[in-house]
């Protein structure tokens, strides 16, 4: 445990690691219908899903802050994990203006949170943006309901992918058959 004035022990000075969360899935994601900026709340699967990746950022290395969209989804799952990762508060947010909005924002909070560990919780096509901005030729795998992607952002602005689409979380509870596939039609 570190106090308000220490470095976490998981930090790194010469960059940023955030943390970046799909929402948990909800009823629109299993019936496979867009949801774009439509606020649909979590089901009780997307629940569950928000329970098991909050007990796993719960175990890992410190979090200093989570981040959310304001949409419901993405808002309740982000309060799980401030919740169990120890009552952090959360605060909110054409693919083009998506990728520079997207983009200014990590920067943004890279920039206020260098040395730290941080959780953005997100949206499929928010985190799409942000691997392309990470890997401009890349492609992504699909961004599964609760997968977790980590990010670290230098002082230099350099972006590296330190993992992509972990669901390591959701192993032995179904969720991973029933979930929905997170390809781009997915909100």
């Amino acid at each position: 445990m570190t106090d308000s004035n220490s470095i976490p022990s998981s930090a790194h000075p010469a960059y940023t690691e955030i943390v970046v969360v799909r929402h948990g899935e909800t009823e629109w994601n299993a019936d496979r219908r867009i949801q774009g900026h439509v606020d649909i709340d979590l089901n009780e699967v997307g629940r569950q899903q928000a329970a098991l990746v909050a007990d796993r950022l719960s175990k890992e290395p410190e979090i200093s802050a989570v981040y959310s969209s304001d949409l419901k989804r993405a808002f309740d799952t982000a309060q799980a994990i401030a919740d169990r990762c120890g009552g952090i508060e959360g605060g909110g947010e054409s693919l083009d203006k998506l990728y520079e909005r997207s983009a200014c924002s990590f920067q943004r909070i890279a920039a206020k949170h260098r040395g730290e560990r941080v959780v953005v919780v997100s949206h499929g096509g928010t985190i799409r943006s942000l691997h392309k901005r990470a890997c401009p030729n890349g492609r992504p795998a699909k961004t599964l309901n609760t997968s977790v992607h980590i990010f670290r952002i230098s002082d230099g602005d350099e972006w590296t992918i330190e993992s992509w689409g972990d669901v390591s979380h959701l192993n032995q509870t179904g969720f991973l058959e029933s979930g929905f596939g997170g390809d781009r039609t997915s909100g």
